[in-house]
């Protein structure tokens, strides 16, 4: 698990690196106007969003490690790209290929394939929080590098960290068998399955959630084109010192957001503490647009944006696992994570365009009003049951008798779901787990 999510952290602090200091070292770049940069800040969402679900795809039918291999390579490509570029449609085209390496799905399946079935939940929460402290320590890197070596040099340690990742995959990670104890199962759960899609697009409450994490993103890379402006030109702090302001608020921002989680897992207010998340993300970037000019407004502001930034990237997975149908996990994560890199670049270039046009006020006007749309959407959302996943493996005799296994099945105490998969030779069921008892389905094996 420790090696699976330092792969996967690798990736995304490199991808994380250049928010806080793109749109500021980026103005030396030949052709560079504040949209392009913005464009060329969102611009490996499109590719990630254009190639995750066929790269989990492809995974299945090459294998994991291969997949992940060319994701790497790409990734470093475009690193490279970008590093060597003096252009900033060159900048744009590094960044396409950096996003071209769409491993996610693939590592995801990679991780149901190595774990068991107990000990996958922890597994994929390790890599939840693995995105979280590599979004927190390239904010305060990303700044520092830059200062010291340009652009560039951020782009070389994005290329270094691929190699990293790539001696992390060969020497940490075993290669899963062929035949594994469940291998459809583990698929449903972790990666995108085709034939599922119809169904998950058209559930109501996921569809909340993909707009939920397109909005999120579209506001934090729209943000990242004005910030570093705004810290830099109104309140006169050097690029290279931004590490300084980002370094203390995440801190806080963390330490300030786990009494949330716990209220909001533990106590079941899920519902209550995600849309107090968006209102207050919202009422933030509105804001922002008057609080931008004062250095104590700002900080304030850069704080309460942070809070709300990790409260909600921390729930919504959460949520999605806890609404989406039994067997169709990994589908609905597909979905979500296309939404979250198409968000990344409407962001960016939306966020490029807005400040071209009106200033750092209007970028954070502009995801006011998403922000506000989304809390519109979100508000009529259910309260989540706090459900897990199950899967059963299912012996001849009870294949043989699907209408009684599914009905033995359902009366199970704390079964609340239950869908038999035939050629699969399991079911799935979305369980209570303080009231399901695991001891009484072995007899279905």
């Amino acid at each position: 698990m420790a090696s699976l999510a330092s792969l996967y952290a690798f990736r995304m602090m490199g991808l994380f690196m250049v928010l806080p200091v793109l749109t500021l070292y980026g103005q030396e770049y030949t052709g560079s106007t504040t949209f392009l940069l913005g464009v060329a800040l969102g611009a490996y969402g499109f590719t990630q969003a254009l190639l995750q679900v066929p790269f989990g795809m492809l995974s299945d039918r090459w294998g994991r490690k291969p997949v992940i291999v060319v994701g790497l390579v790409l990734f470093a490509l475009g690193s490279v790209v970008a590093a060597l570029t003096d252009s900033v449609y060159g900048l744009i085209l590094g960044r396409c290929l950096q996003g071209g390496g769409a491993i996610a799905g693939a590592i995801m399946a990679l991780v149901a394939d190595l774990t068991a079935e107990e000990n996958r939940t922890k597994a994929m929460a390790s890599i939840g929080a693995s995105i979280g402290i590599s979004f927190s320590v390239a904010l305060v890197l990303g700044p520092w590098v830059a200062g010291l070596g340009g652009l560039s040099g951020v782009f070389w340690l994005t290329a270094g960290f691929a190699g990293i990742g790539l001696v992390v995959l060969f020497t940490l990670i075993p290669t899963p068998r062929r035949v594994s104890k469940h291998p459809a199962g583990s698929r449903r759960e972790a990666s995108a399955v085709p034939s599922l899609l119809e169904q998950t697009l058209r559930h109501p409450e996921l569809l909340r959630l993909y707009s939920g994490i397109f909005s999120l993103h579209f506001i934090l890379m729209a943000n990242f084109v004005a910030l570093p402006v705004v810290l830099t030109k109104q309140l006169g702090l050097a690029g290279e010192s931004h590490w300084k302001v980002y370094l203390p608020l995440l801190a806080l921002a963390f330490a300030t957001m786990v009494p949330f989680i716990i209220i909001a897992e533990r106590r079941r207010r899920m519902k209550t503490v995600f849309l107090s998340a968006v209102a207050l993300l919202g009422s933030m970037e509105a804001a922002m647009v008057w609080l931008q000019v004062n250095m104590l407004g700002a900080l304030m502001g850069l704080f309460l944006f942070f809070l709300a930034f990790n409260l909600l990237e921390a729930t919504l997975p959460s949520l999605m696992s806890k609404i989406a149908p039994a067997g169709s996990k990994g589908t609905a994560s597909g979905i979500y994570s296309t939404c979250q890199f198409l968000g990344a670049f409407g962001g960016g270039v939306a966020g490029g365009g807005m400040m071209q046009l009106g200033g750092a006020a209007w970028v954070f006007a502009c995801c006011a009003v998403v922000g506000g749309i989304w809390l519109s959407i979100a508000y009529f959302m259910c309260s989540p049951r706090h459900l897990s996943s199950v899967w059963v493996p299912l012996s001849e005799q009870k294949l043989s008798q699907l209408a009684s296994t599914q009905q033995l099945l359902s009366g199970l105490a704390g079964v609340e779901e239950v869908i038999i998969l035939a050629e699969e030779r399991a079911a799935c069921l979305k369980v209570d787990s303080s009231r399901f008892d695991r001891q009484v389905i072995s007899e279905f094996a």
